[in-house]
């Protein structure tokens, strides 16, 4: 009985290395395997830097705040004053306004400045585009205070309009409004917008240009039907890639932005700062999570819409 149970372990134990080696070839010829082998380092440091705090955050969103103590007893009435509160409401629109007005003023100006290093200039190309990050190269801060500079009462505008006579005393609405937090936030993040545009016109098979130039098709034409549509996944990259973090941005609404400026993430950063209720801080930073997540995949979702139809 022992030497048949002993020849009965042995397949068992020769089974092993096959496996192994089976395991070890499978993984070299997958290229899925070894890119989640290589990911793994980084979604850990995700999983930890991003998914935790986040957990932590919606838990937080359900519990009590009474007084200076927080109380782990489940409740939705966060939930029920963030969406039934008519100043939450209105700061929401103002934020989605706000954000998306920046988002679409700036790829506005960005697309003219990657068309033409796209398809105009010919040589020192990296020289072009490291200047269209210039603005990056100084801090955050010192941009957002330039533009209160040029922007204020005794600004650069406004003594430039008056020492031309265009106007007799300097304009109030152009600092402290939501005008200003749209221009300053659009300079600051016009280079996020320019290098996903750029790299799509780049890629362009420049034969199609030609193929609807011999068809007939003039500039205006060839670029609404042929440079436009193809550029249209770097338009919808720089879009989302202005419209997520300006929707969350507290510093520049804070001193630009004046009362009428103010946006969801002022009153975000207020609740976990001042007024110290950081369930209800986190209700609302939860509820700016998904009403961001809705807007970009109702806009993926339109996207595709209009690609269908033009193909």
């Amino acid at each position: 009985m022992a030497q048949s149970a002993t020849l009965g372990d042995r397949p068992a134990a020769s089974a092993s290395p096959a496996t192994r080696r089976s395991l070890a070839t499978r993984f070299r010829r997958s290229d899925s395997l070894r890119g989640y082998a290589l990911l793994s380092p980084t979604l850990l440091v995700m999983a930890i830097a991003m998914c935790a705090p986040t957990a932590m955050m919606v838990a937080l969103s359900f519990w009590v705040q009474s007084g200076f103590d927080i109380t782990a007893t489940f409740t939705l009435q966060n939930y029920e004053q963030v969406f039934s509160n008519p100043i939450f409401e209105a700061l929401f629109l103002r934020t989605i306004a706000i954000s998306g007005t920046c988002a679409v003023a700036t790829v506005l100006i960005a697309y003219p400045m990657a068309y033409y290093v796209a398809f105009h200039v010919k040589k020192n190309k990296l020289v072009w585009v490291i200047l269209m990050t210039l603005p990056f190269w100084t801090s955050y801060l010192l941009r957002v205070f330039a533009w209160k500079v040029v922007l204020g009462y005794n600004g650069a505008i406004n003594s430039g309009l008056m020492s031309l006579g265009l106007i007799s005393e300097p304009l109030e609405f152009l600092l402290y409004s939501p005008e200003a937090v749209v221009i300053t936030l659009a300079h600051a993040w016009a280079a996020f917008a320019i290098l996903p545009i750029y790299v799509s016109l780049e890629k362009i098979d420049r034969s199609l240009l030609e193929a609807a130039s011999d068809l007939g098709d003039g500039p205006v034409a060839r670029f609404f039907r042929v440079t436009l549509p193809l550029s249209a996944p770097g338009v919808i990259a720089a879009l989302f890639l202005i419209f997520i973090p300006t929707f969350g941005d507290f510093v520049t609404p804070a001193l630009v932005g004046g009362p009428d400026g103010l946006m969801l993430a002022n009153i975000v950063q207020k609740m976990f700062g001042k007024l110290n209720n950081w369930p209800l801080g986190s209700a609302l930073a939860i509820a700016m999570m998904a009403i961001v997540t809705i807007l970009c995949v109702s806009l993926i979702w339109l996207s595709r819409k209009a690609q269908e139809r033009m193909i």
